[in-house]
C-alpha cells in the first residue's frame, strides 16, 4: 500500500474513532487521534496478518498497552476488516463486543486484553518469549502512552525483554506529551525517553514525526533488521490529531464531543479527505 493509499486509511481511522466515542457518549480520543497512523501502519503494512484467519497460531501480536485508546484499535481492526465498521457505533453499549478496554474474549483481533496502565508491555514480552521458546518467527508489537510508562512495571518488563534477548519485540510510546491530568513533564517527567531505554539495553529509534507515514517505514524497518535486543520507538505525535479543537488539547484525553462537536470533527477529517482524493 502506497503513503497516500496509508493516509486514507489512517483518516477512515479518525472517523471511526470519533464515530464511536460520540456514539458512546464517552471514551477516550485523543490519544486515538495521535495513534492513528501507526494503528494503521501496523496493520496494513507492517504486521503478518489475516482478518480472516485472527486466531493463526503463527501471525504477528499486538498489544494495546494503554488500552484506554480502544476506539484506535477498534477503528483499525473494523477497517482492515476483522468486523464490520458499523459496529463502531456500539462502542460501550450493552450486548456490544467493543468495550471501554479490549478483551480478547469477544473482539476479532485482539490479541490481548489490556487497560491497567503499565502491564501491556509485560503481556507482550511473555508473548516475545514464547515465540523464541517455540522457535517461531513472529513479531509482537506492543503500543505505549507516554504517560503510562511512568509506571514502574514497564521498566521491569523493560529488564526482562532486555536480558531475554527479545529482538522480536517492539516497543512503540506515543509521545504526544499529554496525560489526563495535563503535560506529561509537568506531572511526573518521564523524560529523557530515549536514554530510560537505552539505559535498559534497547535499540532506540526516535520518530521526529509519528503522524508521518515515511518515517514510520523507516523506523520498522530499522526496528525488523535489528538482532539481538528488543526495540523501542519513541514517537513524536499530536494528541487529538485531525480535529481542530482536539490537537495538543489535554482536556480531550477522555471526553466524547457532543453532536455540534461531532460534526465540526467529521467536518475536519472530511476535508482531509477530500484533499487527499485530489492527489
Amino acid at each position: 500500500m502506497n503513503k497516500l493509499e496509508l493516509q486514507k486509511k489512517a483518516n477512515d481511522v479518525r472517523k471511526g474513532i470519533i464515530e464511536g466515542v460520540h456514539a458512546a457518549k464517552a471514551g477516550h480520543p485523543g490519544g486515538s487521534l495521535s495513534s492513528a497512523e501507526v494503528f494503521t501502519y501496523l496493520y496494513f503494512e507492517e504486521m503478518n496478518i489475516d482478518p480472516k484467519n485472527p486466531k493463526d497460531p503463527d501471525r504477528d501480536r499486538f498489544v494495546l498497552s494503554k488500552g484506554h485508546t480502544a476506539p484506535g484499535l477498534y477503528s483499525v481492526l473494523a477497517n482492515r476488516g476483522y468486523f464490520p465498521v458499523e459496529d463502531l457505533l456500539t462502542l460501550r453499549q450493552i450486548g456490544s463486543h467493543l468495550q471501554g478496554h479490549p478483551c480478547l474474549q469477544h473482539t476479532p483481533g485482539v490479541d490481548m486484553s489490556s487497560g491497567s496502565l503499565g502491564q501491556g508491555i509485560s503481556a507482550a514480552c511473555g508473548m516475545a518469549l514464547a515465540a523464541k521458546l517455540q522457535k517461531k518467527d513472529y513479531r509482537v508489537y506492543t503500543l505505549l502512552g507516554d504517560g503510562e510508562i511512568q509506571e514502574g512495571q514497564v521498566w521491569e518488563a523493560s529488564m526482562f525483554a532486555a536480558a531475554k534477548g527479545l529482538d522480536n519485540l517492539v516497543v512503540i510510546v506515543d509521545n504526544n506529551n499529554l496525560q489526563i491530568d495535563g503535560a506529561i513533564d509537568e506531572v511526573n517527567s518521564p523524560y529523557p525517553i530515549d536514554k530510560k531505554f537505552e539505559a535498559f539495553n534497547f535499540h532506540v529509534i526516535n520518530v521526529a514525526d509519528g503522524n508521518d507515514f515515511d518515517q514510520l517505514a523507516a523506523a520498522f524497518k530499522e526496528a525488523r533488521e535489528t538482532k539481538g535486543v528488543p526495540t523501542a520507538i519513541i514517537m513524536k505525535t499530536v494528541k487529538g490529531k485531525g480535529v481542530s479543537f482536539m490537537e495538543n488539547q489535554a482536556g480531550w484525553h477522555g471526553k466524547a464531543p457532543n453532536d455540534e462537536q461531532y460534526a465540526v470533527a467529521m467536518e475536519d477529517l472530511k476535508k482531509v479527505e477530500e484533499e487527499l482524493c485530489q492527489k
